[in-house]
């Protein structure tokens, strides 16, 4: 018998379409999926989306493979319940994605020039107005189209960056970075004042100027805090892992022996301090 090739025992999308038709059956699929809504599962399907940037971040692949098969499948249970409808179908949903991907490249796919991994960034942002010209959006204000579901600070860059494309930015890093002493000055004050709502609005003024910068300097903040919450955690298990080896419960510890232990956190990984075993600071 011939030996079965890779594709053939990779189970099919159609596989996994069946199985999706089956769960939400009314006679006999799981109670549970037959519920669902659009609505409810939304936040599963960000979830899954963040889920994939964590399995790359880590540099997981066997989890990547799986938490790319967990998004798969939000996308075929929305389809689903869109077909249900009579609105549309996952063919539909592969089919507009497709001729949209043809559609924004035409230096692959028509007989545009080549163009620079810039030059498409430029193409595509013109193309994607034409788009929205061709579905009567014409008319919209510039920034109507970016989903206020993004996250914030997401969400802070893509504003921004739209409304650079007509002008409205600051010509020089220096500029947003004096920008950001602003805010965090009028924050202490309202931090002095002890006026929580202005504090509040105050800091998500700073936020948003952070964004800004993130964007100046072609950084995704998203990822840049992402990699600061990594850094945090690596060094408040070294923390946690120092004074477990010294029989010293953490609430017992101190500050000054939390920050000493986590100055030792920070040597090592500069490999400054080649020596995690010695005994930690006596607790403060």
């Amino acid at each position: 018998m011939p030996q079965e090739t890779e594709a053939a025992q990779r189970p099919s999308i159609d596989a996994l379409l069946a199985l999706m038709a089956r769960l939400r059956d009314p006679a006999g699929g799981c109670p549970w999926d037959l519920e669902q809504t659009w609505a409810t599962i939304a936040p599963y399907t960000v979830e899954e989306a963040y889920e994939v940037a964590d399995a790359i971040e880590r540099g997981d692949v066997a989890d990547l493979r799986d938490e790319l098969g967990d998004l798969l499948f939000q996308v075929v249970f929305h389809s689903k319940i869109a077909a249900e409808a009579g609105l549309f179908t996952f063919d539909d949903v592969a089919r507009a994605i497709t001729d949209k991907m043809i559609r924004r490249h035409p230096h692959v796919f028509g007989e545009a020039e080549h163009r620079t991994a810039a030059g498409q960034t430029v193409a595509w942002e013109a193309q994607k107005a034409a788009e929205r010209a061709a579905r009567g959006q014409d008319r919209a204000r510039l920034l109507d189209d970016i989903p206020a579901g993004l996250p914030a600070m997401t969400r802070a860059v893509k504003l921004t960056r739209r409304a650079a494309r007509v002008g409205f930015d600051w010509t020089r890093i220096s500029d947003v970075t004096d920008k950001l002493r602003e805010e965090l000055a009028e924050l202490e004050v309202e931090i002095a004042a002890d006026d929580r709502r202005k504090a509040e609005d105050e800091l998500g003024d700073l936020l948003f100027v952070c964004a800004n910068l993130a964007r100046k300097l072609d950084i995704d903040p998203e990822h840049a805090l992402r990699g600061a919450n990594a850094k945090f955690t690596r060094r408040f298990r070294h923390i946690e892992d120092r004074l477990t080896a010294a029989g010293t419960p953490l609430p017992e510890a101190g500050l000054e022996a939390m920050e000493a232990l986590w100055d030792e956190a920070k040597r090592i990984e500069r490999g400054l301090d080649l020596d995690p075993q010695a005994p930690p600071a006596e607790p403060g």
